[in-house]
């Protein structure tokens, strides 16, 4: 084994029968489902928002960001609160997956290279593809790369929003 060979960490989630996985150094937490509250005229996948410890964490269906048809929440349900990166500022926001599956070490000659046009999911957001075994594979994600800068500053502001109405009502 070459040691000069670059290992990377991945929580693996699944949203269906598909397998996704984001490096863990973006994850900060696994969050059990809450009550997530509405935020009046926010895109449809932008669940709403809850009350993370005294701050306010943007919720959002990855499923519906990613085209997918939206599920009833069930028992795996759990929100990942993550480290999202914008214009070199990082943003808490939270994502809901159908589930949790591991935590998995990979050298990056393991990693393909991400699927070209005509996949299903936009491959901007895609770093590449682990072959887990002869039939899964998991699609690693950049999530600085999921959210558009505008959507980014959508959730910084109606974090902002929601902390500052808050306040005003604990006041």
């Amino acid at each position: 084994m070459n040691m000069d060979q670059e290992i990377g960490s991945f929580l693996s989630f699944t949203l269906g029968d598909e397998y996704f996985a984001i490096n863990v150094a973006k994850v900060l937490n696994i969050q059990q489902l809450v009550q997530i509250t509405k935020v009046p005229t926010a895109p449809d996948y932008m669940k709403g928002v809850i009350n993370l410890r005294g701050t306010v964490l943007p919720i959002i269906d990855i499923r519906m960001k990613f085209g997918m048809e939206p599920i009833e929440f069930k028992r795996d349900t759990v929100i990942l609160v993550l480290n999202v990166e914008i214009d070199g500022e990082i943003v808490n926001a939270g994502i809901l997956v159908d589930a949790v599956k591991e935590v998995f070490e990979i050298q990056q000659d393991e990693i393909l290279p991400p699927p070209g046009i005509g996949s299903k999911y936009k491959s901007k957001f895609i770093d590449g593809i682990h072959k887990m075994n002869d039939t899964t594979f998991v699609m690693l994600l950049d999530i600085d790369k999921i959210f558009s800068t505008d959507e980014l500053v959508m959730l910084k502001e109606t974090s902002d929003s929601q902390e500052s109405q808050m306040a005003a009502v604990i006041e």
